[in-house]
């Protein structure tokens, strides 16, 4: 089964489930979970750093882009990564986020930065689920981590995306 597919099928019986009516979230996740199944899509290159490892290595990064030469559409494209980077971590690597005590950090960075990436959306004319990502965060990431839960094999032979955190 295709990638994309799969991620998309489990997404929306996971909304299904949960009673979450919301197409264009549902869509953006699963897009989403394709996206970061490429662990170099998860740490992507840096305008300061070679490699964006961190939310704080991403929030740099955006002041960077602003000091060294100004690139707005630059840090829209962080932001809206830094918002990616946090619902991923937060719905399918929960434990990890909450073991690092990092939990209300990751929900309010990502909240925050899916609210900007709303508002040049708004502000461009684009249509993007961003506002509400931005007003459900805590929501949709309690769907990925029930999605990873139900629909994705978690056995001693498996390693979710090929990542291994401890």
């Amino acid at each position: 089964m295709e990638l994309r597919r799969f991620f998309d099928q489990a997404v929306r019986a996971s909304f299904k489930d949960l009673a979450i009516t919301d197409e264009p979230a549902a869509t953006y996740l699963a897009d989403l979970l394709t996206r970061f199944a490429r662990t170099e899509n998860l740490f992507p290159p840096g305008v300061a750093l070679p490699r964006l490892e961190t939310v704080v290595d991403m929030l740099l990064d955006v002041q960077s882009a602003w000091e060294e030469n100004f690139q707005p559409e630059h840090e829209v494209s962080v932001r809206r990564h830094i918002g990616d980077y946090t619902m991923f971590m937060t719905g399918v690597f929960r434990e990890r986020v909450e073991r690092l005590a990092s939990h209300a950090f990751y929900v309010a960075q990502g909240k925050r930065a899916y609210h900007f990436v709303s508002e040049h959306a708004r502000a461009t004319q684009r249509a993007a689920p961003y506002r509400r990502l931005a007003e459900h965060f805590e929501s949709f990431a309690s769907a990925l981590d029930y999605t990873r839960r139900v629909h994705f094999p978690d056995g001693a032979g498996h390693r979710f995306f090929g990542l291994a955190f401890e």
